[in-house]
């Protein structure tokens, strides 16, 4: 595949684990707003990366990998050490104690997960699907970059217009707050939310039957995470500041690394990923895990990294909503 190399490079920052997302809508990054720790770096991919990276795709061979991978770890390991320096800044000059605490947990979280995140920006800049045009869409779904070549995700999270089809089909009870089992006016682009894991799964069987030839699904956890890409401080979206969801594409601007939408803030989604709760509080119950935070979370919650957040699969609640996965 012959591609320009400048094309491919935007390609890549876009999808770089470090660097997904869009600045804030004004311009400005409102981490006095959003955040208890103020970071203003936003990484790019230097030179040599870039060659490394279409030296790769070239000619994928393990000594062009191998340097690919050690150019990657390298780069990492620079954030991290940023990380370190502006935690030892904030124990000097932080105020308050869970500035520290919050910064203390980012960097415990990138020393854990190393070499998974450096695995996971391995396969996206290796990825065949990774070209010009990839985060652009026709029909909704985009691919997963990382995961099996396969599978695409969809735009946004089920919206409520989406799900009452399904309940008008299958004759399914509706979310809790549809009086009379109808969809509030004015929310048909907000996400559903009071629906189950098990809601869910239903959704995307309804969703495989009528098609006949893809098969819809939850995301598993690191197919969200693929999708999701690091979260930039001054992303802009739905978290402790309004008392409800908003609209799916009201941060239009705010872009995952595969160029979806609303993957952070505004509801939680379910995956298909089960997850053991902190001192085991699940008590053998089935509970899955939710990613994104949502208009109820601290902004580091909404973290594409948080891990241990789960719900009892057939659970509802106001903040917790489904996007969907296609495999042909």
């Amino acid at each position: 595949m012959n591609i320009h190399l400048p094309e491919i490079i935007i390609a890549v920052c876009m999808a770089a684990a470090v660097s997904a997302g869009s600045a804030a809508p004004d311009g400005e990054a409102k981490l006095h707003k959003y955040s208890t720790t103020i970071e203003k770096e936003r990484p790019q991919l230097d030179e040599e990366t870039k060659r490394l990276i279409s030296a790769c795709r070239r000619d994928p061979s393990e000594t062009n990998r191998a340097a690919l991978r050690k150019q990657i770890a390298v780069n990492y390991d620079k954030v991290v050490a940023r990380k370190k320096a502006k935690l030892e800044e904030l124990k000097r000059t932080a105020r308050h104690a869970s500035k520290v605490q919050e910064m203390q947990e980012i960097v415990d979280e990138m020393l854990l997960n190393r070499e998974k995140r450096i695995e996971q920006s391995m396969r996206r800049f290796t990825d065949p699907r990774l070209r010009p045009g990839s985060r652009n869409t026709d029909d909704g779904y985009l691919p997963v970059l990382g995961a099996a070549r396969n599978v695409s995700i969809a735009r946004t999270p089920v919206t409520c217009e989406d799900y009452s089809e399904f309940v008008k089909a299958t004759g399914r009870k509706p979310p809790e707050e549809w009086r009379n089992g109808v969809m509030p006016a004015g929310r048909e682009r907000h996400p559903v939310v009071n629906v189950s894991y098990d809601d869910a799964v239903a959704y995307c069987t309804w969703l495989s039957a009528g098609d006949g030839k893809a098969v819809y699904r939850l995301p598993t956890e690191e197919e969200w995470e693929y999708a999701a890409g690091h979260m930039p401080k001054d992303a802009d979206f739905n978290c402790g500041e309004k008392n409800g969801t908003t609209p799916v594409d009201a941060y239009p601007k705010t872009l995952a690394a595969c160029g979806a939408i609303d993957m952070w803030g505004n509801c939680r989604e379910w995956t298909s990923t089960p997850v053991s709760l902190p001192g085991n509080t699940e008590r053998g119950k089935t509970v899955m895990a939710v990613k994104g935070g949502s208009w109820k979370s601290s902004r580091t919650s909404c973290r594409t990294e948080q891990k241990g957040e789960g719900r009892e699969s057939s659970a509802v609640s106001d903040d917790v909503g489904f996007r969907i996965i296609r495999v042909n």
